[in-house]
């Protein structure tokens, strides 16, 4: 678009060596737009000041045009003298000017921006009928860019809508122990106010349930919860995603994008493992949460968020404020409403409520219906310590129910070692290798199959492996079954 333009003003008007420069959002300052130098561009610091993103109009040339109604004409050797500052200086210097005219561009009544050039150019009469045309076609440009902005932040949203749509309605919270029905009083105490929530507790215990169950109990439920995972994105994009940039911020900006915060405006944002954030970046955290407002990477304005923070972390943040590995700032702005969910070692009675929806939600890969689970299992599954917490124990019961058949779940595989240790309510934590969980989930299949390994319903079928490749397991791991089946 800013091409059309600079040909329109080239071959209507004969116009050279200008410059349009924006009024921003904020009122207070104001931006480089477009120019033209006869095809050279002045490469010297001095003009590239004029191409960032922000310039204050106050002191400048530009609050003095911006409140006249007439084009405004300035000697290019009496500006600095006169107190205002100059940041095109080498622009009109390299064009040999000695006199600078600017005209507000104004559409209604509003001053959008400002087109430069020198007097002896056009006419004051024509130059003012000039700007009337640039301001309205200007205009139609931001506009146009406003609708495509809007256009990908709706694009964006049903893509984001699409991606967790089964998260959210997937799982809930489940519990009847006394450490649950403390967290179930807290989000209902905390989910109508908009109260910054941080939910503290191990890998695996169900941190994002309770952050969903907040968004779900709060007003912002009619919009969608937005997470961002700040352990899964590279130190270098955790900026874009957050805050989003604009076109040619950076290399392969190649157009706008919308931030998490922007997404989540009038909904919460989750902040899942918050303790991962960059130091460098916990900075802008927190002006985004105390001032409600952010900016886009290479951006030109401000843009003001209402939005309700639900963080999350498996880390000991107050410990690492101490160690200076988290602003203490930061930890006091998210720990307003801590919520702490217990490890699954300390809820044991939620055991076979949480055991039997996992069986109701995994049943389809059962060999045949599979709807109740036998007590023999559910007595193994209490005296397991769960290292790994429900989702663990979702893992552990999803691979069972392969192979289990007629209606009842009557075996689960526990990590063996891991197992007998908490049999002996064994302090330590036993860690299996990775050729030992190897075997251990081998062997299980295989008993399940009976020992077969080749074609329908076969072991290898059923771990994804072509058959030689299994049973070079078999052999390497020294796997013996009760069954007989083929080894070659």
């Amino acid at each position: 678009m800013k091409t059309v333009l600079k040909r329109f003003l080239k071959e209507r008007f004969k116009l050279t060596e200008y410059i349009i420069t924006l009024r921003n959002d904020d009122n207070r300052t104001y931006r480089y737009f477009l120019h033209d130098s006869r095809g050279k561009d002045p490469d010297d610091e001095g003009f590239r000041i004029i191409t960032g993103p922000k310039m204050p109009i106050e002191g400048a040339m530009t609050g003095a045009v911006l409140r006249s109604p007439d084009p405004v004409i300035f000697e290019v050797s009496k500006v600095r003298t006169a107190g205002f500052s100059f940041p095109s200086a080498s622009f009109w210097h390299r064009a040999g000017a000695t006199q600078i005219r600017g005209m507000r561009l104004r559409v209604a009544k509003d001053d959008i921006g400002i087109i430069w050039t020198q007097p002896h150019q056009i006419n004051d009469a024509l130059f003012m009928g000039i700007s009337a045309q640039i301001s309205i076609a200007i205009s139609n440009v931001l506009l146009l860019e406003k609708i495509n902005f809007y256009k990908r932040q709706l694009e964006n949203e049903n893509e984001y809508l699409q991606q967790q749509i089964n998260s959210i309605y997937g799982d809930a919270l489940i519990g009847v122990s006394a450490r649950m029905q403390t967290i179930f009083a807290s989000i209902s105490q905390v989910a109508k106010t908009n109260t910054t929530v941080l939910i503290l507790g191990e890998t695996g215990t169900g941190k994002e349930l309770v952050a969903r169950a907040v968004h779900q109990a709060s007003n912002r439920r009619d919009r969608l919860m937005v997470k961002v995972n700040c352990s899964a994105l590279p130190a270098e994009m955790i900026e874009s995603e957050l805050f989003g940039h604009e076109k040619g911020a950076f290399t392969n900006a190649f157009e706008t994008k919308i931030g998490k915060f922007e997404l989540a405006n009038h909904s919460t944002l989750f902040l899942d493992e918050i303790g991962e954030m960059p130091v460098h970046l916990q900075t802008k955290i927190l002006r985004a949460l105390q001032e409600k407002e952010i900016e886009r990477l290479g951006g030109t304005s401000v843009i003001r968020t209402d939005i309700r923070i639900v963080a999350a972390t498996n880390r000991d943040l107050q410990k690492e404020t101490e160690e200076g590995k988290f602003r203490s700032d930061l930890y006091y702005r998210l720990n307003v409403f801590p919520i702490e969910v217990p490890p699954l070692r300390e809820r044991k009675e939620d055991i076979p409520l949480l055991a039997r929806h996992f069986l109701n939600k995994h049943a389809k890969n059962a060999a045949g219906k599979v709807e109740e689970i036998g007590e023999k299992v559910i007595r193994r599954l209490m005296q397991y310590d769960w290292p790994g917490n429900v989702r663990e124990l979702e893992h552990v019961i999803e691979r069972s129910l392969i192979g289990a058949k007629n209606g009842l779940l009557k075996e689960v595989q526990l990590p063996a070692k891991s197992k007998r240790l908490a049999l002996h309510s064994l302090a330590s934590e036993y860690i299996q290798t990775a050729a030992e969980a190897e075997r251990d989930h081998i062997l299980f299949v295989l008993e399940k199959c009976r020992g077969k390994i080749f074609g329908a319903g076969g072991a290898a079928e059923i771990l994804g492996l072509p058959p030689s490749t299994l049973n070079s397991r078999i052999k390497k791991l020294k796997i013996k079954s009760k069954h007989q089946y083929s080894v070659k």
